[in-house]
């Protein structure tokens, strides 16, 4: 597995977000659903090496999360768009090839996977709240990372490009790529290979959509997401 999860114990201001949480994630596309607000953004940063934890591990590829050795085998999309808005979207990426030590010719290669082909001298300040996410994710895919964890990387995106980003999600997933990508969107759940549903910071299924709706005994992922919380309730 290229995530493993044991016992995680994260908590915010006396109030535990996440209470030994257990979970692995393999090869292929994950996604991770759920309602904002029931943790997904804080196992995100857990397994990136960036949340302070409480108890458990985290172990990616092998290593524990946030290891030296990793910093240049996973790619991060947070939520907020991680790029210098006073630069250009080539200015930004050459800068951060460089940090990561990768080769200029990667910048290329990142801005026509995004589809910024056009928009490659503008100023990121001067973006779309879409496109700015999209040059994030131009950065995170430099140098080819391993695992690619992805902070709804699809909000406010047209559903043309919500569309081809999870094309290329699969393209990188084919080519040996690990991606846990994050969703408040349940329509999102059946372009996923593999899902988590998470609630309240629990786990309360995870397994392929085909798998989850069958053991909801429902047609859509979000039927099935209501029917687990009120099975649960009762």
């Amino acid at each position: 597995m290229s995530i493993e999860v044991a016992g995680l114990v994260v908590r915010r201001g006396g109030r535990a977000v996440l209470d030994g949480l257990d979970l692995t994630i393999g090869a292929g596309v994950t996604g991770l659903l759920g309602p904002s607000g029931c943790g997904k953004s804080t196992l995100l940063r857990a397994i990136v090496g960036v949340q302070r934890t409480h108890g458990g591990s985290v172990t990616v590829l092998g290593e524990p999360a946030g290891s030296s050795d990793l910093r240049r085998r996973i790619g991060y999309v947070t939520q907020a768009a991680s790029v210098y808005d006073d630069l250009t979207l080539t200015e930004n990426l050459h800068f951060f090839a460089r940090v990561l030590g990768v080769d200029s010719g990667e910048v290329d290669r990142v801005v026509a996977a995004v589809d910024l082909g056009a928009q490659r001298a503008h100023v990121v300040g001067r973006m779309s709240g879409g496109q700015r996410s999209r040059a994030s994710l131009a950065v995170a895919l430099l140098g080819r990372p391993d695992v690619l964890v992805l902070d709804e990387p699809t909000v406010g995106l047209d559903p043309v490009l919500r569309r081809d980003l999870w094309a290329l999600f699969h393209g990188l997933a084919d080519d040996g790529a690990t991606v846990l990508v994050s969703s408040h969107v349940m329509d999102e759940a059946d372009r996923c290979d593999h899902l988590l549903l998470m609630r309240d910071g629990a786990i309360i299924a995870a397994d392929t959509p085909d798998a989850i709706r069958e053991r909801a005994g429902t047609d859509d992922i979000e039927s099935a997401f209501l029917a687990l919380v009120e099975g649960e309730a009762r």
